[in-house]
C-alpha cells in the first residue's frame, strides 16, 4: 500500500541544537496516530513542518506516491494538510463564516459553503452556535469550531497539536470523541498530545519523539 505521506531522513536543528534526527516515518490513508515525547522533543515542530509552516532539512518527500517537496509546499498539498494550532485563532465574525472561511478563501460557490458549513456545525455539534462570535465562546467549543473548520475541507491528512489541552472533562470528551469519526471519514489524523485517552483510542498508532528519533509502537 503506498503511504499518504512519506519523509526520509528529517532533520531538524536549532542553531547548534539537532532537534531531531528522523531516518525515515510513514502516514497510512485514514489512520490515525498520537505523537508523544517529553516536553521540548520537538512534536509541535515536526507538526509544522509537515504542514510547510517550518523550515528543516530533508532528503525526500513523497505525497500519495509521487515526489513532493516541504519548502515551497505545493497547491496540491495545502489543499490536503490542514493543521489545526493548540490555541485556535478565531476571526471576529460569526461561527458559521469562521468554519467556511477557508471554503470561501477556495472559491466555492456560496449555497455549497452554506450546506457544507451546516453538515460541519452539526457533525462538531455547534449547530446552536451558528450566529454567535468567537468571545462568548467556551474553550472547548473553540476547540470543536476549529475541527469543524479544518473538517469542511476534507482534508487528507489533518494535524492536530495537543486538541484536548486545557478542556475540562465534558468538553474534552466531546473532542475525542470526534476523532475516529474523521478516520472513518477517510482523513488520517496525526494529534501530538500527552491524553491517555486520546492514546488510547481504537486503532491508533503512537509514534514517540525519543533522544531525537522517531518510535514507531
Amino acid at each position: 500500500m503506498t503511504a499518504l505521506l512519506s519523509i526520509e531522513r528529517l532533520r531538524k536543528r536549532f542553531g547548534e541544537r539537532l532537534l531531531f534526527d528522523i531516518d525515515r516515518f510513514a502516514i497510512e490513508s485514514a489512520h490515525a496516530y498520537v505523537l508523544t515525547g517529553a516536553n521540548g522533543a520537538g512534536k509541535s515542530t515536526l507538526l509544522r513542518i509537515l504542514c510547510g509552516l517550518e523550515p528543516a532539512d530533508l532528503s525526500n518527500v513523497f505525497f500519495r506516491g509521487q515526489p513532493a517537496l516541504l519548502s515551497p509546499y505545493s497547491q496540491a498539498m495545502r489543499d490536503a494538510i490542514v493543521y489545526v494550532h493548540q490555541h485556535p485563532v478565531m476571526f471576529s465574525t460569526s461561527v458559521a463564516e469562521n468554519i467556511g472561511y477557508g471554503l470561501a478563501a477556495r472559491g466555492v460557490a456560496k449555497k455549497e459553503i452554506a450546506q457544507r458549513v451546516e453538515e460541519a456545525m452539526a457533525w462538531a455539534g455547534v449547530a446552536h452556535l451558528h450566529a454567535s462570535r468567537p468571545g462568548i465562546l467556551s474553550g472547548g467549543e473553540k476547540q470543536r469550531i476549529a475541527l469543524a473548520r479544518a473538517k469542511v475541507l476534507s482534508p487528507k491528512l489533518l494535524l492536530l497539536d495537543e486538541p484536548t489541552s486545557n478542556l475540562d472533562g465534558a468538553a474534552r470528551e466531546q473532542i475525542i470523541e470526534l476523532i475516529p469519526t474523521l478516520v472513518n471519514a477517510g482523513s488520517s489524523v496525526v494529534m501530538a498530545c500527552h491524553d491517555r485517552d486520546l492514546i488510547g483510542l481504537p486503532g491508533v498508532r503512537r509514534l514517540k519523539l525519543r533522544d531525537g528519533r522517531l518510535e514507531l509502537r
